[in-house]
């Protein structure tokens, strides 16, 4: 049921609608930058907490690239980062994005399937 308040002066209307698209512009900016595919709770706490700690990653993941002077986009370093999670490897050699860097160790164990 949409509400028409003729009661506020149109400066204030449009202040609210202003207020409005702030807020819209920043669940474009949620959706579009975050990580978050569903919320875990329904509580108004834990849908902050969740906005918080993927803001936090963000800014996080955001200064890792500017101190580390990366080329790669955000997204491609939080892939990065979440595939190589639970290795024993520094941040550093995994954020390498250079061709150049891309020696591997050659493990003794591996079998290779080309030769006979």
């Amino acid at each position: 049921m949409p509400f028409n308040n003729t009661a506020l002066p149109p400066l204030t209307i449009a202040a609210l609608y202003k207020r409005r698209w702030q807020v819209e512009l920043f669940f474009k900016w949620i959706k579009q930058h975050l990580r978050i595919k569903k919320f875990l709770g329904n509580s108004k706490n834990a849908v902050k907490t969740q906005i918080c700690c993927a803001v936090f990653t963000h800014v996080l993941i955001a200064t890792v690239k500017k101190e580390l002077q990366l080329n790669a986009s955000l997204y491609t370093l939080l892939q990065i980062l979440s595939v190589s999670i639970f290795e024993k490897t520094e941040i550093s050699s995994d954020l390498q994005l250079d061709s150049n860097t891309n020696d591997s160790p050659d493990d003794g164990n591996q079998l290779n399937l080309f030769t006979f």
